[in-house]
């Protein structure tokens, strides 16, 4: 009953803090939240012993979400549909990020003053990225990526770090090619989210679809 009792609180701390997001952004109160769910702050203490750990805890919720929908919607794609696998995690990510866009904001917005994400993030973080590197690991293990691409060895070594944790089995051009999609995807869903498409893009969902089919026809997917 105890621990019950517990996760409850913790849920409906977290909850709150959530609503003030969309209103102060990450600059999260303790004090305010306990004034909103009508105890003493020292109540909160006892939960989250600062704001940073609370912060963390809707961090992780946040990639968690973001990771459940990606690997859903991936999920649901033939395993043999390298490029349907692809996009349906491109519009996993946008609907995830255009239904959550404060969640979204805490993760992938401006970094909050003060705070350092804690090695505890990273499984979670990892997730929505995991799903892409199998994509590719399938990909390359079906032989059906290039790899033409002559990387700076400075830039290798890192594309060679990341690999070894998605896509082991990938060569290098590849990898690299499907790290600046990934880039383009999350800079669209940003720009789209954060207003830059204003007087622009008008409606932005044909576009979002017609770019990600570009970026898996430049990651080396088959488009037929």
């Amino acid at each position: 009953m105890r621990a019950r009792l517990r996760a409850e609180m913790t849920d409906e701390i977290k909850a709150i803090a959530r609503r003030h997001l969309a209103t102060e952004g990450a600059n999260l109160s303790l004090r305010a939240v306990a004034r909103d769910l009508g105890v003493v702050s020292s109540a909160i203490y006892r939960y989250f012993p600062s704001r940073d750990e609370l912060l963390t805890a809707l961090i992780i919720d946040a990639y968690d979400a973001l990771g459940g929908a990606v690997e859903a919607a991936e999920g649901a794609v033939d395993r043999a549909d390298l490029t349907g696998r692809f996009l349906a995690v491109c519009h996993a990510v946008r609907d995830w990020a255009l239904a959550n866009p404060h969640e979204y904001a805490l993760i992938y917005g401006s970094p909050v003053p003060g705070y350092a994400a804690p090695t505890g993030t990273v499984t979670s973080a990892l997730r929505s990225v995991t799903v892409l590197g199998g994509i590719i690991e399938d990909a390359s293990v079906a032989g059906v990526l290039r790899d033409d691409a002559q990387l700076p060895a400075d830039a290798a070594e890192d594309v060679a770090r990341v690999g070894s944790i998605v896509a082991p089995s990938a060569p290098l051009g590849p990898l690299s090619r499907a790290l600046g999609s990934w880039l383009q995807l999350f800079g669209f869903v940003s720009f789209e989210l954060f207003g830059q498409f204003r007087n622009a893009v008008d409606v932005p969902g044909p576009l979002f679809a017609q770019q990600m089919r570009a970026q898996a026809a430049y990651i080396g997917l088959p488009t037929a």
